[in-house]
């Protein structure tokens, strides 16, 4: 399934997925259901998009440790967590695990679209930005080996004359140097290309 702004529900309770699917789909999005963490874990592939919500206490797999398992597959779903039996380690432990949010039973439906709205558009900031952080890498390898020295040492606060000095070069032939980086990586001012580069860094 590659179906964008899906909400994948995973619960062990037939009439939660049910209520839940009822509920989202009058809300107009999408529910694809797993009755346990493990049908979900084999159905799961990069190409999912959307957000998962699931129970924190399912037979088997837990909603807690599905969660580290996720992110050691590389999973970067958002993920809400559900539960009706709420308490301060298990939020936290959730939260640690890079949760959106914890939701307590009976769920309130104004709260619950809330948190789904803001699960899908951090899956949509991420994807943003990993794409971002592609092009800039793109870029950047068409850096030569000079123009990469002069870059890496204007990040490190260096002035022209400075840089010039360390690597035995003219300040012309730096600023030269510095105008093609600008121009590969498309940006405008140094500050420019120093955000750019903490933002999406080529290492």
């Amino acid at each position: 399934m590659t179906t964008e702004n899906t909400v994948y529900i995973i619960d062990d309770d037939a009439a939660v997925r049910d209520a839940l699917g009822l509920l989202l789909s009058l809300n107009g999005y999408r529910t694809a259901f797993f009755a346990d963490a493990a049908a979900f874990l084999g159905a799961w592939t990069s190409a999912y998009r959307g957000c998962i919500l699931m129970d924190i206490r399912m037979p088997g797999i837990d909603g807690l440790t599905l969660q580290k398992l996720l992110l050691e597959q590389g999973c970067r779903l958002p993920v809400l967590i559900i539960t009706g039996h709420g308490d301060v380690e298990s939020a936290r432990a959730a939260f640690r695990s890079q949760a959106v949010d914890f939701l307590e039973k009976p769920l309130q439906e104004e709260q619950l679209i809330a948190a789904i709205e803001e699960a899908l558009a951090r899956q949509s900031g991420q994807r943003e930005q990993t794409e971002a952080q592609r092009e800039y890498r793109r870029r950047a390898a068409t850096l030569t080996p000079r123009e990469r020295e002069v870059m890496l040492l204007v990040f490190a606060g260096r002035h022209n004359r400075e840089v010039a000095q360390d690597l035995g070069i003219s300040v012309r032939t730096v600023e030269v140097h510095k105008g093609r980086v600008m121009e590969k990586l498309q940006v405008t001012s140094v500050a420019d290309l120093v955000r750019q580069h903490l933002q999406h860094g080529a290492g």
